[in-house]
């Protein structure tokens, strides 16, 4: 049974939170609209909506790091999506040279209220 994805909370984008399958780490979050869900349904890899460029942006396809889909699951409100993946090429998803794009630590005070 598909899941009907809840597009209309963030006028027309979700979440959608990669995920590497064997490891994981956090790798990235992007945005997808009807269209580039579909697509990534269609294809097994990833694509989502460039809010920047307003277009559709299947993920590793001019670097050949394309993500490709183990598992994809919603959350409980159907409005942000998660997927495992298996990354091609070399890795390196974030267009930095990094694996994962979460790499700045931001520091964070204690919460004994120190």
């Amino acid at each position: 049974m598909e899941q009907q994805i809840d597009f209309e909370k963030m006028d027309g984008l979700v979440p959608g939170i990669v995920q590497d399958a064997r490891t994981g780490e956090v790798l990235m979050l992007g945005f997808l609209n009807p269209t580039s869900y579909q697509k990534t349904l269609e294809s097994g890899f990833v694509t989502f909506w460039s809010r920047t460029r307003q277009k559709l942006w299947m993920k590793g396809e001019t670097s050949g790091n394309r993500l490709k889909i183990v598992s994809a699951s919603t959350d409980c409100d159907n409005d942000t999506l998660l997927f495992k993946v298996e990354v091609e090429g070399d890795g390196l998803v974030c267009h930095e040279g990094t694996v994962s794009c979460f790499t700045r630590t931001i520091p964070v005070e204690a919460a004994n209220g120190k």
